[in-house]
């Protein structure tokens, strides 16, 4: 799989480029303190920032000392990091205005072929207002206003790390796709068949079964080679999980373990198939499950087990699909198939609609077809206007596959309600061929915060 683009901050001691690091990657992975100097080996983490996913370096602190002494060997590896990135993050302390040290790391960075993005951190408010004036001199263009600590100045970071990370993107989706291995994870409550059907697709008995519940405990993870249909083979990673109780009945340490452990694999899924008994029907666990998958962002299929020995077949199959349509009423539509591990009935046609599901999960939508999508839904349907002010909505783009993600960009955006929300994503998943698959779709104001 292609590397993320990776963006790399660096400054001067003590501006906040630990704290960024941190909002970027979500967790406090960095040591944050009022002292300079906290960070020396450089550190990596996998980063989002509105849909946007990117790898950040978080390097130590510039300084302009020998090249054998500590700081001079923590800036040699600030200078590694720069040189790796696909661009670098600039932070200067907008409080402070520009310092000596900022000047020296201006020149440096003029001189390396790295795109350089100039922000001016803590300048919430209009505390930063000066130092932002000043950094233009350090010829680096426009500098960004932002708040680490507080989050604030984000689209602008947003619009300004947008062409260097959808760049890389670009190239990556170049690489063919269907060589790599999908990862189909099998979930499902205790005694589904889950175990039983992956022996089946292996054509082994690869996994133990039996009729007692909770025989599996730890997400075994098998390589396959699906004989697709075209003669042809397909690589496969199989991911058995342990079943998934309610959360209430669960007390045992071990089966907690194994249940997180599920969830875990989940994570690790491109698409998970979640198995229903069909001796049992569809049970309030099952929806618990499917929405736990939706909400991760994973493509989800059912799948009815032990079919062949199901009864009423029929009535059991129409009743399924009819409570999920209300039970998952954020992704109708969800593909229902019926399998049996015992006679193998119905696996092909399992794998193929996974594949299908990935393909879909992967799929990005060209700028101009979706904003000609979107012109003619918000023309035929506006969005309201609370308290007589009109929410004017700018434009959307998709910032991110698997799942596909899209930012919405307006005046008032705030104040849109659910249902308008709702409506724009039904309208994504219909009208713009994502059909089941979890969508996103997050609202951002246009303008600027610190420009008045």
């Amino acid at each position: 799989m292609a590397r993320l683009p990776t963006i790399a901050i660096v400054g001067r001691p003590n501006v906040g480029k630990s704290t960024l690091f941190n909002r970027l990657v979500g967790r406090k992975l960095a040591l944050v303190d009022d002292r300079p100097g906290v960070t020396r080996d450089r550190r990596e983490g996998d980063a989002t920032l509105l849909g946007l996913e990117f790898r950040v370096i978080d390097t130590a602190g510039y300084e302009d000392e020998d090249a054998e002494t500590l700081p001079g060997r923590m800036r040699a590896q600030t200078i590694a990091a720069v040189r790796e990135a696909d661009a670098a993050l600039f932070l200067i302390d907008a409080r402070a205005g520009t310092t000596p040290l900022d000047e020296e790391i201006a020149r440096w960075l003029r001189s390396e072929t790295t795109p350089v993005i100039l922000a001016g951190n803590k300048a919430e408010g209009r505390a930063g207002e000066a130092g932002l004036l000043e950094a233009y001199s350090l010829g680096l263009g426009e500098p960004i206003a932002i708040s680490a600590e507080h989050g604030e100045g984000v689209v602008d970071l947003f619009e300004h790390l947008r062409p260097f990370v959808e760049r890389e993107e670009i190239d990556d989706e170049e690489t063919p796709e269907g060589d790599a291995p999908l990862k189909l994870a099998i979930v499902g409550r205790p005694n589904a068949g889950k175990s039983t059907l992956i022996n089946r697709m292996l054509g082994q008995d690869r996994l133990i079964t039996g009729p007692e519940a909770g025989i599996t405990r730890d997400s075994i993870a098998i390589d396959w080679s699906w004989p697709a249909g075209d003669g042809t083979a397909r690589a496969v990673r199989l991911i058995d999980t342990a079943g998934m109780r309610k959360k209430a009945k669960v007390e045992d340490k071990l089966e907690k373990l194994s249940v997180a452990d599920a969830r875990r694999a989940v994570d690790f899924a491109e698409v998970v198939v979640l198995l229903l008994d069909g001796t049992r029907g569809l049970e309030a666990q099952d929806l618990r499950i499917a929405d736990n998958v939706i909400q991760e962002g994973r493509a989800l299929i059912i799948a009815i087990s032990k079919w062949d020995v199901a009864e009423n077949a029929s009535a059991l199959f129409n009743g399924i699909k009819a409570a999920l349509d209300e039970g998952l009423s954020q992704a109708r539509g969800v593909p229902v198939l019926t399998v049996s591990g015992k006679t193998g009935k119905g696996i092909d046609q399992l794998v193929a609609a996974a594949f299908e599901m990935r393909e879909i999960w992967s799929k990005r939508v060209s700028t101009g077809q979706l904003n000609r999508w979107f012109e003619e839904v918000v023309e035929k349907n506006p969005p309201p206007a609370p308290g007589g002010k009109r929410i004017k909505l700018r434009y959307i783009t998709q910032v991110n596959t698997r799942p596909p993600s899209f930012v919405l960009f307006g005046n008032r955006v705030d104040q849109l309600p659910d249902s308008y929300l709702r409506y724009l994503v039904n309208g994504i998943r219909r009208e713009l061929g994502f059909g089941a698959v979890p969508v996103r779709l997050a609202a951002r104001a246009s303008r600027n915060p610190f420009r008045q």
